[in-house]
């Protein structure tokens, strides 16, 4: 299934015709209900039906031949958590199931592809959205779908307000337009800020890295989290699985945009100075795994202690944070 995709814009779209719905923080998430059962991809085609039992559980209630689009949240102290969708996409089998019950997911669905085995891609979304709101309200949590407006200051007003809530922008789209699957034929709106990172390691080589492994600071975690990670291969654990009620204490590494040639030179010329004694102070290697979108789980290199980045990144997690440059290390 090739989902729609979005064109990001600077500026808020205006005028008639166009429908504006808030841009939830997580995993982008099909669902297909089948005659057989369900079956929920993600954006890169990876079946994740395992790793989300409670929601494959509620959408058995939808009429077989059904395939909604939309994305997979986590609510945690009364907003979405990234980090927590992470954990949850990211859960084997056996710990799926913890999880569910712990950190249950919900669905914030903004297209209907097909309905009791009719494909409605063809229809103008603002009959699919009709459609939408018709199949899942009855239904209620975990399965929603998300606010809709054609009130273009409503949306600013979303746009303002509603990032304390994890939403990270605007989706725009046109009434008239069939699904765009495979094209980005919708608009996104994003919050941008610029913010220090941790850098806990790299993907590539020491002489070609090729991104980053980051925490972004302010969380105040990021020290701990570092100090978890470099030692070994496993996943930091977090408080979810240590059982703790705080779960959304602690925040997912994430791996940065591919690198500039000037970052990449710069990271090159630290991790050099750690192999030749000139920084003994800094190590490479051991290393992880992390969980990159689109992309799953990829091996990545400990740098310990971790350098310090300057990024830009959106409020969610969509696209990756860009390493603007290294800070300095004395």
């Amino acid at each position: 299934m090739r989902v729609a995709l979005a064109a990001a814009v600077r500026e808020l779209p205006r005028g008639a015709g166009l429908a504006y719905e808030p841009k939830f923080d997580g995993h982008r998430l099909v669902i297909l209900r089948t005659g057989e059962g369900v079956v929920l991809q993600a954006r890169s085609g990876r079946l994740v039906t395992g790793a989300f039992p409670d929601l494959a559980a509620a959408a058995r209630q939808l009429p077989a031949g059904t395939t909604l689009d939309g994305e997979v949240v986590v609510w945690h102290a009364g907003r979405t958590d990234f980090a927590l969708v992470q954990r949850r996409a990211a859960a084997t089998a056996a710990r799926a199931a913890v999880l569910a019950r712990t950190l249950p997911a919900s669905y914030a669905a903004f297209d209907v592809l097909e309905l009791a085995g009719l494909d409605v891609r063809a229809r103008p979304y603002e009959r699919r959205r009709a459609l939408l709101v018709g199949l899942l309200l009855p239904l209620g949590p975990p399965l929603q779908p998300v606010p809709m407006t054609t009130d273009a200051g409503l949306a600013e007003t979303w746009y303002e307000t509603l990032p304390a809530s994890g939403i990270e922008g605007l989706v725009i789209k046109r009434l008239e337009q069939p699904y765009p699957g495979g094209r980005r034929g919708w608009q996104k709106l994003r919050h941008t800020d610029t913010r220090d990172a941790a850098v806990i390691g790299y993907t590539g080589t020491a002489a070609r890295p090729l991104a980053l492994v980051l925490v972004l600071s302010g969380d105040g975690e990021a020290e701990t989290q570092t100090e978890m990670d470099a030692g070994g291969d496993q996943e930091p654990e977090t408080a979810a699985d240590s059982g703790s009620d705080s779960a959304a204490d602690f925040d997912a590494p994430l791996v940065s945009s591919p690198l500039t040639a000037g970052v990449r030179a710069a990271v090159v010329a630290e991790l050099a100075a750690a192999r030749d004694g000139s920084a003994p102070h800094r190590t490479a290697r051991g290393g992880g795994t992390v969980t990159a979108i689109g992309l799953g789980e990829i091996p990545y290199l400990a740098v310990d202690p971790p350098l310090t980045a300057e990024v830009r990144c959106s409020s969610g997690r969509h696209p990756p944070p860009e390493v603007l440059r290294l800070r300095p290390t004395w």
